[in-house]
């Protein structure tokens, strides 16, 4: 019986020229379809999506069900509200402000409920406005709390000199101000080669140099030394794009703010590979002795002209 290869669950079936299986945003380029109404989750969808796309979201959300109860209000008569039979426009408006002050119980005084038919209405969408506006803050609270990294990774993988051999190398940094501790780096080789006879995809991991540190309040070069036992060992530039090469990077991390642990997810393609440059240094010291890190330069290289500083 044959072993299995190593697949870190990404398939190692080859189905095609994938553009490439870790975005830059740390996200797996995966499509999914075929679901069913049964399979969606709200929460996850709304507490994962971004900032400017959840607050359309909320507001409306806000607008269609003061929109909806405004109907219903205007539908039940103006003596319903006490309101004058008036223009059609003006009447929809003051319906409209109206629910909006029921739904946030804020109840200014100015219109009031006097019929049971928009007392009826009134009671349920005071329910409605509790349940929105919690499941709202909810929605915040989570979004606002939620432990995430914010590691910041060189644009582009370097095959560098390393001691007297050659190595792969990329830098990581933390973009934010808080204390991260216990980090772990972990890199994979992705290729497409040929086993016996049929086209597949090939895992191996990379030996690090140095796989763990305690702290990182400056840079981390992440380097792979490419000796006799590496699988790099003697690939070439063509040999990368030939193979449909892919550095998948996985970083772990403890939070010292939130008491939590986090990842950051990266990946670096064949033709993001930049050979026999160097990064450039990243930190200076102050006349008053302090360590100063400056983020636009932590993906420079020593030559002054290469990439931009970092990536998100």
């Amino acid at each position: 019986m044959r072993k299995p290869g190593f697949d870190p669950g990404l398939t190692q079936q080859y189905t095609g020229n994938v553009r490439r299986f870790i975005e830059k945003d740390g996200s797996f380029n995966v499509r999914r379809r075929g679901g069913t109404w049964h399979d969606v989750h709200p929460y996850l969808h709304l507490i994962n999506m971004r900032w400017p796309q959840f607050l359309v979201w909320l507001i409306m959300g806000y607008l269609v069900t003061n929109t909806i109860f405004a109907a219903i209000y205007y539908e039940l008569g103006p003596g319903e509200l006490g309101l004058s039979a008036g223009m059609t426009l003006g009447r929809y408006q003051e319906c409209f402000f109206f629910s909006a002050h029921t739904l946030t119980t804020v109840g200014y005084g100015s219109i009031a409920p006097i019929g049971l038919g928009a007392n009826v209405v009134a009671s349920i969408e005071s329910l409605v406005g509790v349940l929105f506006f919690a499941v709202a803050t909810g929605l915040l609270f989570g979004r606002v709390s939620r432990p995430s990294a914010k590691i910041g990774f060189s644009e582009n993988l370097l095959m560098a000199p390393y001691q007297e051999i050659t190595s792969l190398q990329f830098r990581v940094v933390n973009r934010r101000a808080n204390n991260l501790m216990e980090i772990e780096a972990r890199v994979l080789l992705m290729t497409v080669d040929s086993v016996n006879g049929q086209v597949q995809r090939r895992y191996q991991q990379l030996k690090l140099e140095r796989e763990q540190l305690t702290f990182i309040p400056l840079t981390w070069t992440v380097v792979h030394p490419i000796d006799s036992e590496s699988p790099l060992w003697g690939v070439t530039a063509a040999d990368f794009e030939r193979r449909r090469a892919e550095i998948l990077v996985m970083i772990k991390a403890y939070d010292d703010t939130f008491s939590h642990t986090v990842f950051s997810r990266y990946s670096y393609r064949y033709d993001e590979i930049v050979w026999n440059r160097r990064f450039a240094p990243a930190f200076t010291v102050d006349e008053d002795g302090e360590l100063v890190l400056d983020l636009q330069k932590v993906g420079q290289l020593t030559d002054g002209d290469g990439p931009p500083a970092l990536t998100n």
